[in-house]
């Protein structure tokens, strides 16, 4: 059981990033028949909804895409900004979905905000306490970084419903939009979906890990008794 556990926790996240890498690199090789770039996009979009006020920037990295709801950025990494692919597209209606999401006070997302710093601070302090607990045998201990553990895996699980919620409002708006003719979708609904994936992947390894962790505290109050 513990190899099967590690072969999952291992293996999963990285198969989610080559799915995601592979993915985009195809796509990001086939230009939009429209010749809109990311930038675009993002723009007809968030104007479509009246957002004016966010703004559209280029930052570096790869796949650094995402919106700032602080700032009321959507940035675009350079390579989705100024190109036409219709993986620049998909990601760039994916960010602005976010954008939307965040006008309509979307409940996850407002959730997701809330949970933040406490997912944050959770993160810092839970290994902290599972280690001791584990180490110096105290339940107490191993519960409290259960706890702090379980904050940041709800964080992960919440995450889910907004990154779904976006990567639908994107395909519905490059669609409504025409930005994409019906030939196009498909690759544009591929690339959305192998992002998505990632989080699955993350989630997935976050419920594994605190479910091993329950396993270790309660055969270790079974030991006490």
């Amino acid at each position: 059981m513990y190899i099967l556990y590690f072969v999952i926790i291992l293996l999963l996240p990285i198969y989610a990033q080559l799915k995601v890498k592979r993915t985009y690199n195809r796509y990001s090789q086939v230009a939009a028949s429209k010749g809109l770039t990311g930038a675009q996009v993002a723009r007809m979009i968030l104007d479509s909804h009246g957002l004016y006020d966010v703004r559209v920037v280029p930052t570096q990295g790869i796949l650094s895409d995402h919106y700032n709801p602080m700032t009321k950025t959507v940035a675009l990494s350079e390579g989705n900004y100024y190109n036409d692919s219709l993986a620049a597209i998909a990601v760039a209606a994916h960010e602005c979905g976010h954008a939307v999401q965040h006008q309509e006070s979307y409940s996850f997302l407002v959730m997701r905000s809330k949970l933040v710093p406490v997912a944050n601070f959770s993160s810092n302090l839970s290994w902290i306490f599972v280690m001791i607990g584990i180490i110096a045998q105290s339940t107490n201990m191993l519960l409290l970084g259960i706890i702090l553990l379980a904050a940041g895996v709800l964080f992960q699980v919440v995450t889910l419903p907004v990154e779904f919620d976006a990567s639908k409002r994107a395909m519905n708006e490059v669609v409504q939009l025409g930005i994409i003719n019906n030939h196009e979708e498909p690759g544009a609904r591929k690339v959305l979906s192998a992002a998505a994936l990632t989080y699955v992947a993350a989630a997935a390894v976050a419920i594994l890990e605190l479910l091993r962790l329950i396993l270790v505290f309660t055969n270790m109050s079974s030991d006490e008794d």
